[in-house]
Parts: structure tokens; C-alpha cells; sequence
């Protein structure tokens, strides 16, 4: 499999400096890769929400890890990404309560809407659909995560609702 590399700008502003410094400083000293999961967040989120290579190799100089550290936690955790992605990613929870409700159904049925596969951006790069591990909203099943919320209960009509409502950006992503 061929892999394609993204380039990206980086852009440490002082802000996003003093912030990761304010992370790092809940640690004791010989301890600062404890930081590393906020620090990330915070990291991906100032930079278009994915995290290239040379980021990462400058999270690791900044934390003082190895890169390497840096990326056995960026390619095992779902939430962080190393490619450019869609505006609006529908995480769609993939695990049994989810499954048994008919997720798997509502996914198929939201990239034809798109017109895309899952894992793969519109060209408009506005959406994109993954499925995901267990979200912890087995009671609310079937479910996905869009930016910082939960969409449960979820039927056709109500993604039909949420593409229309982040095609005319009325969404919120984030908690802020």
C-alpha cells in the first residue's frame, strides 16, 4: 500500500505554546510524556484538526520523547488523524449495541448519500464517514459522533437532517 504524504503547516503560536506549557506543568518533570494525549488534542485542534509528521516530530522536541513515541499514540487512537479530513467527520460507533440497531445500515446509507466510502473525504472535503470503537452511548444506540457531540438514536431521516444542517453550517462542533 502506497502511503501518501500531506504537508502541512506548522503554526506553534505563542498561544498554543503558553497552552501546551500549561499542559506539560500538571506534570513533574521526569514524567512529561503523560502530557502527550492533551497536548496532542490541542496541537491537532490549532492545526486544521489532523496531525502530519513533521507536527508530530515537533510535539515529541517540545515533550522531549522520542518521534517515534509520538506516533504509536497518534496511529493508535481513532481520534487523532494524520491526513487532511472532512470538515464534518461522522464517527459512527461500530461496536455490537450499535451493530444490532442497524448502524451499520445508516453508514452504508450516509456514504451513498455522500457519495463517498468510508474513511475517504468528499471532494468538496466537507464530510467524511468512519466508523469507529465503542463511544460509550450503548443505551442510545445506534449513535455517532460529530465534532465534540453525540447524535443518537439515529434513523435515515435524521442524518438526512444532519448533512442538510452542516451544509448550511448550522452545526457546532466543539464545546468551547
Amino acid at each position: 500500500m502506497e502511503r501518501t504524504h500531506y504537508k502541512q503547516e506548522i503554526n506553534m503560536t505563542e498561544a498554543l505554546m503558553s497552552r501546551i506549557n500549561e499542559l506539560i506543568s500538571h506534570y513533574p518533570e521526569d514524567k512529561r510524556k503523560s502530557a502527550l494525549l492533551p497536548v496532542l488534542h490541542e496541537v491537532q485542534d490549532a492545526h486544521e484538526n489532523w496531525l502530519s509528521i513533521e507536527l508530530m516530530d515537533k510535539v515529541a522536541e517540545i515533550i522531549q520523547i522520542k518521534p517515534i513515541e509520538v506516533y504509536e499514540v497518534v496511529s493508535f487512537y481513532t481520534m487523532y488523524n494524520q491526513r487532511p479530513i472532512g470538515k464534518y467527520m461522522f464517527e459512527f460507533c461500530q461496536t455490537s449495541p450499535c451493530c444490532l440497531n442497524g448502524v451499520e445500515d445508516l453508514m452504508d446509507y450516509t456514504c451513498e448519500k455522500l457519495g463517498v466510502k468510508v474513511g475517504e473525504p468528499t471532494p468538496d472535503g466537507l464530510f467524511e464517514v468512519r466508523g469507529v470503537e465503542c463511544l460509550g452511548a450503548c443505551g442510545y444506540a445506534p449513535m455517532m459522533q460529530l465534532g465534540d457531540f453525540y447524535k443518537e438514536h439515529l434513523t435515515k431521516e435524521k442524518v438526512d437532517q444532519l448533512i442538510e444542517d452542516c451544509k448550511n453550517d448550522t452545526i457546532i462542533l466543539h464545546d468551547i
